[in-house]
């Protein structure tokens, strides 16, 4: 007898036929620096000027010419004051240049030896005795030592970070050009769902749940850098459904929803999807996961994910957030997992591709939520990531496992 189930299809497989679908967004827009970050550039940052403009101090102590400290202890007057923020006079042969950090190293000056390593000799005029001979170059921070005229400082395609904007501020950019916020449309269908302080726990009919999905989702969208349009619960009926989907696909890049993606699942979504576009649903090889829809409407895609929690979190980070990342014009989509050892056992092979939560502990391992189940949400609070294991292998303890962290998942 034929099994009537459809082929699981890999990961791997499936998020290169979703990413195909996503073309780059072609608008941008310029924001302020301050306003950058988590947004991806739109194009390449370029450089107008070095970085330090100077060679400057990297201490606080003094400017001085090598060739004049031959052995410690020699003694040198102080000829000027150099503060950060102003430029200092050529130095004069044997004297020393008492300098601050930033401060342009003052023309003749070689070298800085930082003031623990000097004694101030009492008395005028000003002196000092260097208890250090010093080298060439020590504690100079070069001209261009960070940034050349003319660098690429951050490439298109690039996802900004605090440190990024910083760095585009330290070559002058009061404003960047990046990727506009994808807009998403994101709704609930189901008369099992229940918004918190709607309904009180004691007063909630049996089968009833409360609406954990649309939050979490909400959220994940927001730190993608997406404008979120919350459609809220939509009424548990086609034409109610149809009605939300065609609003939604005028105005918004993608329409998201959870539940309702089953294979042989009597819902709403999935006819009033297939009235409107097209509707493909795909059983994915992983666990938590497997049923995932991807569709079109008109101009505006269509992303099912499935409705256990765990299961929508997951394929969310696995699948939504490359394919939004692809919309914005990012290069970087694929999380970088790093080897670990497991300090935990997993004796029981699964035919999916598994993502276990897991926790780092203090030495240096991963401790293994005990509760594996799709719909245990508190995997997803505890753990800070979860581990890749490949279809039908096991776990011993100490075994090197692939490692990917929710910071990694979430940016």
């Amino acid at each position: 007898m034929n099994d009537p189930r459809p082929p699981l299809r890999s990961l791997d497989d499936a998020l290169a036929e979703l990413l195909d679908r996503a073309v780059p967004l072609l608008e941008s827009e310029r924001v302020s620096t301050f306003d950058a970050d988590g947004r991806v550039l739109a194009q390449d940052v370029v450089s107008n000027l070095q970085v330090p403009p100077q060679d400057n101090s990297a201490m606080d102590g003094y400017a001085l010419r090598c060739a004049d400290v031959t052995a410690a202890g020699a003694l040198l007057p102080v000829s000027q004051r150099i503060p950060a923020g102003s430029a200092g006079a050529a130095l004069q042969d044997g004297t020393a240049a008492r300098i601050f950090t930033g401060a342009p190293i003052p023309p003749g000056a070689d070298a800085v030896v930082m003031q623990e390593d000097c004694e101030v000799v009492a008395g005028a005029p000003a002196a000092i005795r260097v208890m250090r001979v010093p080298k060439p170059g020590q504690w100079i921070r070069r001209g261009g030592e960070d940034v050349m005229r003319g660098a690429v400082v951050l490439s298109k395609g690039e996802l900004l970070t605090p440190a990024g904007i910083g760095l585009a501020a330290g070559i002058g950019m009061d404003t960047l050009l990046v990727a506009r916020r994808p807009r998403v449309a994101l709704f609930s269908t189901g008369d099992e769902l229940v918004m918190p302080g709607d309904v009180a726990p004691e007063q909630m009919k049996p089968g009833a749940i409360y609406n954990s999905n649309r939050f979490f989702l909400r959220a994940l969208l927001k730190r993608l850098g997406c404008e979120v349009t919350d459609l809220g619960i939509v009424p548990d009926r086609r034409d109610a459904t149809i009605d939300a989907l065609r609003s939604a696909s005028a105005q918004h890049d993608l329409i998201l929803t959870s539940g309702g993606v089953s294979v042989g699942e009597e819902d709403h979504i999935k006819p009033a999807v297939q009235a409107l576009g097209e509707l493909n649903l795909w059983q994915i090889g992983i666990k938590p996961g497997k049923p995932f829809a991807y569709g079109r409407i008109a101009q505006a895609h269509f992303a099912g994910l499935p409705g256990n929690p765990v299961s929508s979190f997951i394929t969310f980070l696995l699948l939504v957030r490359p394919f939004l990342r692809k919309l914005q014009g990012a290069t970087s989509l694929a999380p970088k997992p790093v080897a670990v050892p497991a300090h935990f056992t997993w004796p029981r092979a699964d035919k999916r591709r598994e993502f276990l939560r897991v926790r780092r502990n203090a030495a240096g391992g991963l401790d293994l939520f005990p509760n594996q189940s799709s719909g245990v949400l508190t995997s997803t609070v505890w753990g800070d990531g979860v581990v890749d294991n490949p279809a039908g292998q096991t776990i011993s303890h100490g075994a090197m496992v692939q490692f990917i962290s929710f910071a990694e998942l979430l940016s």
